[in-house]
């Protein structure tokens, strides 16, 4: 690989990553990747204890056992977050969704957070849907 196109290749590679990084910053694109390794069983449900509300935490308890978001398969490709969108009904409160590839199958995530008086955003509420 020639030195100007291999220059081109790692610039590209960086600026993925840096976009990555930007994006996992935002609240909903946080929670929508901690709630995804969570219900598929990559990472166990107390990594988000501080991060749920009492409600939505029982929830989380409830479903992760399941992991619903488990890739079908044993050589599936792990789930990643493809895109997630917000609706803010008021201030403090974001109400997401999220599609939540893996290999060739697509599910939606929708999941509520609200801002805490310590300025913290806590998931409130998670819907995945009919679960089949």
């Amino acid at each position: 690989m020639p030195t100007a196109s291999r220059a081109a290749a790692v610039s590209r590679s960086a600026a993925a990553t840096a976009a990555w990084w930007q994006r996992d910053r935002l609240p909903r694109y946080w929670f929508a990747n901690r709630l995804v390794l969570t219900l598929s069983g990559q990472r166990p449900v107390h990594t988000l204890l501080g991060h749920a509300l009492p409600a939505a935490y029982d929830q989380l308890i409830e479903l992760a056992p399941r992991a619903p978001l488990r890739p079908a398969g044993t050589r599936a490709t792990a789930p990643v977050v493809r895109r997630c969108g917000e609706y803010q009904p008021r201030h403090g409160v974001i109400e997401a969704f999220a599609r939540i590839a893996s290999g060739d199958r697509l599910s939606a995530l929708a999941f509520r957070l609200e801002l805490g008086a310590d300025a913290r955003w806590r998931c409130a509420a998670i819907d995945l849907g009919p679960l089949v």
